[in-house]
């Protein structure tokens, strides 16, 4: 019969997840809306926001900058989540040599928008 071989070392203590959402390093952030809804997206992407920037990467003592959770108590589900649609698109757009699509905003959200943008300083 085989035998098998069996570890007895202790598992190594995990340090920031680098591609997770643990630690200061981390490739991705949540932001949460007023209404509960979580949104997780590329740390680089979110960055394109002043706001979210100071409090991800500022000296500050942000909890944010460690948790890497941002929750905005005033930006509901559906203005949060076309905020996030237009993280990803100027990502992906800027310095492009491709031809710029329309960014479609919807007339109903758009004082809404306008207001979550001048906060997010995007």
């Amino acid at each position: 019969m085989a035998e098998t071989a069996v570890s007895t070392a202790p598992a190594e203590v995990e340090g920031p997840k680098i591609g997770g959402l643990i630690g200061p390093e981390s490739m991705y952030i949540k932001l949460i809306s007023s209404d509960g809804h979580e949104f997780i997206l590329k740390r680089e992407h979110a960055l394109i926001s002043g706001t979210i920037k100071a409090m991800l990467s500022g000296p500050g003592t942000f909890a944010e900058n460690e948790t890497n959770e941002v929750v905005f108590k005033e930006i509901p589900s559906h203005v949060l989540s076309k905020v996030c649609q237009y993280f990803t698109y100027k990502a992906k757009y800027t310095n492009s040599i491709a031809e710029i699509p329309e960014f479609p905003i919807a007339p109903e959200v758009s004082l809404e928008l306008l207001m979550a943008a001048n906060f997010l300083d995007c």
